[in-house]
């Protein structure tokens, strides 16, 4: 005869949850966070924290615009978390991901994206890839905004944009803060992040930037390639005929003519966005685009640019209308914009580099060279930043 076993009752609850009858377990890792859980669920889990401290990149990328503000885990997930909120707008309508899209390498396909009370941005959302490897540590295409972790604030508080102006009656960042302070998956987060519950500004900048240098692409055609050889001048053995064209015509400086009028060379693209970052070249001028979006007149300090990395999606087609103003939406426009430039009045600050002998350049292009970039400029788009749901919205 077999003695009795008598089980605890400790035993015979793990026994229920194995058979599917769904108790919780008492060691869950977010069972100090309930307010996280209950708002986010499984999409964060601070004891489970997504990789953004330690992701992998090219050994050729050799810029770097961190400057001491090095990203941790928690840090930007917290600041993936202020990035999609639509509290960080005065009605709760509006996050930055509502203009910087992830389908669309976080840019934006309205010409101006939409804010608060029906407001616009006053210059087209600029798609934000690799903001970390930038060569300019600017940003805005106006470049008003020294480093990234000043940027990240200065939306928040547009009157048109998230609405924390202060102005005209609507309130200020100062309200926000208290505003986060007062909500408890932001109490949870930020003792998690910082050993307290304070929302500041500061912090808000730390985080927000964090998140948006850990946005990165280096998985596309071009890449693979680079990792081929030893130097970018050397045809791609992954390119087609075509694509290697393109790049050096993108690589080759033009030959010019006495009257600006290209005779021989490549378009000498890389000259103002150089490989491998593609980012734009800190010390240019304006590309000769100086129209205003949503207001009369001309603007001639848009000096800034995005990365020319995901410029199109993974369907080939651009990720939104291109420029501070979105007039151009196609790569045949941008490309026929560069092969004429027009010397207009009023514009002291045209890059030099577009006006050679004192003329606008003329690039003297045939089909074959504009299609031969363009195939290449397409190489230049990654897969992963679409899809990765790390830098997914943590609210759906």
């Amino acid at each position: 005869m077999k003695p009795t076993i008598t089980l605890p009752f400790f035993f015979l609850t793990c026994i229920l949850i194995i058979n599917g009858f769904g108790c919780k377990k008492n060691n869950s890792s977010q069972d100090s966070y309930p307010a996280i859980q209950a708002k986010f669920g499984t999409r964060i889990d601070p004891a489970n924290l997504a990789n953004y401290a330690n992701q992998g990149k090219p050994a050729y990328i050799l810029k770097d615009n961190t400057a001491g503000n090095n990203i941790t885990n928690a840090k930007a997930t917290l600041g993936r978390v202020l990035f999609y909120d639509k509290q960080l707008s005065i009605n709760n309508t509006v996050s930055c991901g509502s203009c910087h899209i992830q389908k669309f390498a976080f840019g934006d396909t309205a010409l101006a994206s939409l804010g608060v009370d029906n407001g616009r941005t006053g210059r087209h959302s600029m798609r934000l890839i690799n903001a970390r490897f930038a060569n300019e540590a600017k940003f805005f295409w106006d470049e008003r905004a020294a480093t990234l972790e000043q940027q990240t604030t200065q939306p928040i508080q547009d009157h048109a944009e998230m609405g924390f102006s202060g102005q005209n009656g609507r309130p200020a960042l100062s309200t926000l803060l208290t505003k986060l302070q007062n909500l408890d998956y932001y109490k949870e987060l930020f003792q998690f992040v910082y050993g307290n519950q304070t929302v500041t500004e500061s912090r808000l900048q730390e985080c927000l930037s964090q998140f948006v240098r850990s946005i990165q692409s280096f998985d596309s055609k071009y890449d693979i390639g680079r990792a081929q050889v030893g130097q970018e001048q050397q045809g791609f053995p992954n390119f087609t005929q075509q694509e290697n064209m393109g790049k050096n015509m993108f690589l080759m400086p033009p030959q010019f003519n006495a009257a600006g009028v290209r005779t021989a060379g490549g378009l000498g693209c890389a000259g103002c966005h150089a490989p491998p970052e593609f980012d734009i070249d800190p010390n240019t001028g304006n590309n000769g685009i100086i129209g205003n979006l949503n207001a009369p007149g001309i603007d001639i300090n848009n000096t800034r640019a995005p990365s020319l990395r995901d410029l199109v999606g993974t369907n080939g087609q651009p990720n939104g209308p291109m420029m501070h103003t979105g007039g151009i939406r196609t790569l045949q426009a941008a490309i026929g914009h560069y092969g004429q430039i027009n010397l207009a009045p009023g514009n002291t600050r045209l890059d030099q580099r577009l006006r050679p002998n004192g003329f606008g350049q003329n690039l003297n292009l045939n089909q074959q060279e504009v299609d031969a970039v363009i195939a290449f400029l397409k190489t230049l788009t990654g897969s992963a930043v679409y899809s990765d749901p790390k830098w997914a919205d943590p609210f759906q």
